[in-house]
Parts: C-alpha cells; structure tokens; sequence
C-alpha cells in the first residue's frame, strides 16, 4: 500500500523527499505495530488510505507524512517530544493540531466533542492543513464505517453530518461533502437511501441516453465559435436527490434533474459567450440563472448556473466556468496548493501556502472563537460552528448602502447586531424596504434595512430564541450575565 501511496504522489510531487516520507511511515508501521481496526485490518492501512485521499488534492509531503501520523500521539505511547525530534516543528505541529484531548478530562461527551473541535480550530487558524487532514481521516472512518456496532454507526454519522459536512461545505471541498452526506444517508436512513437508489438505478440508462442527445447539441452550438471547452456530466448525489425532494414535497418521480452538466472553458469571458449560445438556444426554467462568477459563494465558489428544458423535453442544470474555477469546485480552499509549486535550493519540489485568499478564507473560523472566548456553554459553542459554516449567506444594506452580509436565516436581530452591538442592545425594529418588521423576520438579499433604537429597550431571555448568529447571541448572552449579577 505504501508503494501506491508513493506513485499516486510521484504524479504531482516527482522530487518529494520519498526519504521522508518512507520514515513516517516506517514510524507509524512500528507505533500502531499491534493495533487493528473494527475490521481486523492492520491500523496503519488507515494511516496510509488517510493519506491517499490526501494526494487527490495534491498537498504536500509534510501534510501526506502528518496523515501517516496522525493518530499516534492520540493512540500509541509516543509523546510529543520525540516526534519532533524524528520529524520538526511542522509536521509534529499538523498532528498535535488533528489530536483529541484525552477524554479523561472531561464529564461528558457534549463538553468533550466542543472542547476539541475548539482545540483543533485554532489550530486551523494557524494552518488550514489541520482541517483538511481531519476530514480525511473521516471520509476514510465514513467508509469503513460498517464494522462498527449500528449505535455507535448512527453516533459517528450524526456528527459527520452535523459538523464535518458544513466544514467540507464552507471550505468548498464539494467532492468529499458529497461523498461523506451519501455515506451518512446510508447508516441514518437505510431504508429511504436504498429505495432512492434503486429508483435512481432505474432511471439511470435513459438519463445517460437523454444527456447524450443535450451534449451533441450544446456541442453543434459552441464548435463554430471556436471556443476551448470541455463537457462532462455527473450525477447528482443521493442525498442532495433526498433533500430536494423533501424541499419541494415532491416524490422520486417528479425529481427530473438527476444529473447535471459542466461545461468548462479557458476564460470568465467565454463562460458569458457560452451562456449567450445556451440562452439563445434552448427554453430556460423560469428563476434558473444565478451568477456566480459576478458574485462569489462564501467558499470562493464561482460557476454559472442555469436550467434548460432541451428539445427532447429533458431537463438538465447546467454549470459554466473556467479550469481554475472547477478545480476550486470540486477541491474549495485546497485548490490553491495546486498553485503554489516552488524548489528548495536543494531542488526538492514544494508546495506552499501562501495565497492571501487562504487568510480570508479562515476568517468565519476567527470570528467563532473570538464571539465564543467568554461562552463557557459547549452546546452553544457547537451550535456556534454549525451557524458559521452555513456559507449560504445573504446580503443586506444599510441606508448609506453599507453591504452586511449574514448566514442564511439571519433575522432583524441579527442584523442589528451585524451593525453594532450597542445598536442590537437597543434594537426595538427593524425598517425593511421601508416598513418596519420585529425583531424575528427573516431577511433576504438585497433588502435595505435600518435598525430602530430605543434608550429603553435591552436584550430579553427570548432574543436567545431569535436570533443565530453567534455574534448576536455572544452579546445577548453576555448583557444578560452582567446584570444577573447586578
């Protein structure tokens, strides 16, 4: 298994020092020597498939050495000095970040699953590795999750589903969020994920048959134009099929658009080009188009959405943006490494973090720790994580047309406190387009709105009900404990 690790490694990193990377391994071989998995597999296959899916994002060797590691300081009687000793800073840095406080510290699981997702996020702050390397030791987890006991299944889906998904989400690894909601669908919901499967398989042929005919005749349309492209397809996951179906209330039946299509192209301006052809040549669902080459998702997602009803009566979304932009798609915030290959003086091949994108990137995990530093509460410290990795966000103005941007599902509140806390202590209403709301409407894009202040007015017990932020919620909390004292 090592060898393959290595060739999968050898096709973007020829130089790496395989030296290193053999150490690690050798390292972890003999750490975890007499350990097994659920499965009765030797644990450092674990180690090693770990790393494999690492190499889909073509990271580098410090990062693929750390996931060969990355359970022995929290598993095996190897203390952190002397994995410094053998490997630095860094790589021994990458692995503390992805190891659990031991549990003994605490009295329940609520307070120990908080505490280390707050540890491990500060390490992320530092470098975004850290998170990356644990949600592939997770999707790997996810995969062989079957040889586990059905309860601890649900446990470990549940908190996949309800933490890792958003975090691969918000960081725009949509390959892997994919992957890991269909392996968590399977061990909730049994009985719904193989019924839609086989329905799914069902249909699957002529889906296939229909997005031929719609491929050749996109394809008739952009040729004279002489434009690079490329036209692939793919089917929608099972999940995101379930959710939409409950979205809609609709049954398997009346879901049409089971796959869907990219066409990829070398420029921002042949996306447009290509999106004129679509437009002019096919019926387009009404409400379908949603730009977001002009307006980026949270995550730095960019792509151009549209639904076409083709001339055999298929329905297909299609997806346009350039090779940057779908690398971006499928890897998120990972993609950039893709970017950033250098040589050493020693003439070994790294890749480097160093896109000024990357800190912005890491900026929703700043503002969770910094509005959770006083909240000693772990459900709400959760609930504060879960909030913030909802990258599907809204954007609001003020009347001096300054943009506020909010989660989705942001109330009055929450906007008030977006503009100030002091103004949100004092909030009474909100003025939207006009006319004034309470404090628990939900606001949507593009709407102007104006907090309304009352000296009289302070936070109440129930505004912990309206509002989801965590910065609102952070002050709310905090006017109320200061003049429970008083």
């Amino acid at each position: 298994m090592i060898g393959e690790l290595k060739n999968l490694i050898r096709q973007y990193l020829p130089n790496a020092n395989f030296e290193l990377i053999d150490k690690a391994y050798n390292y972890a071989l003999s750490a975890h020597y007499c350990q097994r998995r659920a499965s009765g597999e030797p644990y450092i296959n674990h180690c090693i498939n770990t790393a494999k899916i690492l190499t889909e994002l073509k990271l580098d060797e410090a990062t693929i050495c750390a996931a060969l590691l990355h359970d022995i300081l929290e598993d095996t009687l190897v203390i952190r000095e002397e994995l410094k000793e053998e490997f630095g800073e860094e790589i021994t840095t990458l692995v503390e970040g992805v190891t659990k406080i031991n549990s003994y510290k605490f009295n329940d699981n609520i307070t120990k699953q908080a505490e280390n997702w707050r540890k491990m996020l500060f390490a992320v702050v530092k470098d975004t590795r850290v998170i990356i390397i644990k949600l592939a030791d997770r999707l790997h987890n996810m995969r062989t999750i079957k040889y586990l006991p059905p309860d601890k299944q649900k446990k470990i889906s549940m908190e996949t589903l309800t933490l890792y998904t958003p975090f691969a989400h918000r960081l725009g690894i949509y390959k892997w969020k994919s992957e890991l909601e269909d392996l968590i669908f399977e061990v909730l919901k049994p009985a719904k994920y193989h019924e839609i499967k086989s329905k799914w398989q069902a249909r699957s042929e002529s889906n296939i048959k229909n997005l031929e005919i719609v491929e050749q005749q996109i394809k008739e349309k952009i040729e004279p134009l002489n434009i690079p492209y490329r036209i692939l397809a793919r089917p929608k996951n099972l999940y995101g099929i379930y959710k939409k179906m409950q979205r809609q209330e609709k049954p398997f039946s009346a879901i049409q658009d089971l796959f869907g299509m990219r066409i990829i192209t070398d420029t921002k301006e042949h996306c447009y080009t290509i999106l004129s052809v679509v437009q002019s040549e096919f019926s387009i669902l009404e409400g379908s188009f949603t730009d977001y080459i002009a307006v980026p998702k949270a995550n730095m997602y960019q792509s151009l959405h549209i639904t076409i009803n083709s001339n055999q009566d298929v329905i297909v979304e299609i997806q346009i943006r350039t090779e940057e932009m779908h690398k971006r798609a499928e890897y998120g915030i990972a993609a950039h490494w893709r970017y950033k290959e250098a040589f050493n003086k020693n003439g070994t091949s790294t890749l480097k973090q160093t896109d000024i994108n990357m800190e912005q990137h890491l900026e929703f995990i700043k503002h969770i720790l910094e509005s959770q530093k006083d909240i000693t509460d772990s459900n709400e410290f959760l609930t504060a994580i879960k909030t913030e990795c909802n990258f599907d966000q809204i954007y609001v103005t003020t009347p001096k047309g300054l943009a506020i941007k909010l989660p989705e599902g942001a109330t009055a509140l929450d906007f008030a406190y977006a503009v100030h806390s002091a103004i949100g202590d004092k909030c009474m209403g909100v003025k939207v387009d006009g006319k004034l709301v309470s404090l628990d409407y939900k606001l949507n894009t593009g709407q102007q709105c104006e907090a309304i202040v009352r000296n009289n007015v302070h936070p109440k017990e129930h505004w912990l009900s309206i509002a989801i932020t965590a910065q609102a919620r952070n002050k709310i909390r905090k006017y109320l404990r200061e003049h429970k004292k008083k």
